[in-house]
């Protein structure tokens, strides 16, 4: 079984829309896929809809960034209902967020005399979730870069002139939000901040699983995070964070690229299972 646990649409920053996301997952073998997207479930209701016509089964899921050990970092949580009220709520905050951010990323650029402007950034973003990718794609658009790449390394990267940081949310109180409902939450793409201080302080807030397989992990870092996982009794799970062909500013593979063994979507269910008991009995 090809088991992709960590894909991105136009729901967030991804490059293709849910629907082509679920029909490339396909055509690359991949039969279940866990759609992502930053700080929203907007894209699942296309996803599964189109999954259910090729035999993709589809888990919801979300990409939160919250303040964690050492800064900024991010969780993905899984089995996420659509259309839970609190849940809602508090994404449609940090998207609110997301704006506001962007905007400012926007008015600072312009400052320093690159003509990009909200207009053109929201065409790119559509009905989405904004983010930084965004804002490189327009600069792209007008000429003023060649690739995403340059946008990040000259303009929008940490510590450049048009870089804005998040206002974040505690790990535990996105643990929790995702608990709550039902679901479950995985450090993402630690790399070498995945040592045993942080992972044993992520367990205590709340987080139940490390990604340990992702395109920006080589081998000795799967098998460290691995051994730390099991050492701390953590789940593990895995994910190429796929946005799409031309995604220059982060690592990726392609769709099904990582090798996740069958058990870890099983251990990742058999919690979700207990935990929706749990809800329904009180």
């Amino acid at each position: 079984m090809r088991i992709e646990l960590h894909a991105h649409s136009t729901a967030s920053d991804g490059e293709y829309s849910p629907a082509e996301v679920v029909r490339r997952a396909a055509a690359a073998g991949v039969e279940v896929l866990a759609l992502t997207d930053h700080d929203t479930l907007g894209g699942i209701t296309e996803a599964t809809r189109t999954g259910a016509e090729l035999g993709v089964r589809i888990i919801p899921g979300c990409e939160f960034s919250v303040a964690g050990p050492g800064g900024e970092m991010h969780l993905l949580g899984y089995f996420i209902p659509s259309g839970d009220s609190v849940v809602e709520s508090f994404l449609e905050d940090q998207r609110s967020k997301r704006l506001a951010r962007a905007r400012e990323m926007i008015r600072r650029l312009q400052h320093s005399g690159v003509a990009v402007t909200e207009e053109r950034v929201s065409a790119i973003v559509g009905t989405g979730a904004w983010g930084r990718p965004h804002v490189a794609r327009a600069m792209v658009s007008i000429g003023v870069v060649k690739d995403t790449q340059e946008a990040f390394d000259r303009f929008i990267g940490f510590g450049k002139p048009a870089f804005v940081g998040k206002v974040l949310p505690a790990v535990a109180a996105v643990t929790a939000l995702v608990r709550s409902a039902g679901g479950i939450t995985a450090a993402a793409h630690l790399k070498d901040r995945g040592v045993r201080p942080v992972l044993r302080s992520l367990r205590e807030a709340g987080v139940d699983a490390v990604e340990v397989m992702h395109p920006a992990h080589d081998e000795s870092t799967v098998r460290r995070l691995g051994l730390l996982a099991a050492e701390l009794g953590m789940l593990t799970t895995g994910g190429s964070d796929w946005h799409g062909e031309q995604a220059a500013d982060r690592p990726h593979g392609a769709l099904g690229s990582q090798a996740i063994p069958r058990e870890c979507l099983g251990a990742l269910e058999q919690l979700h299972r207990s935990r929706r008991r749990k809800e329904t009995s009180q």
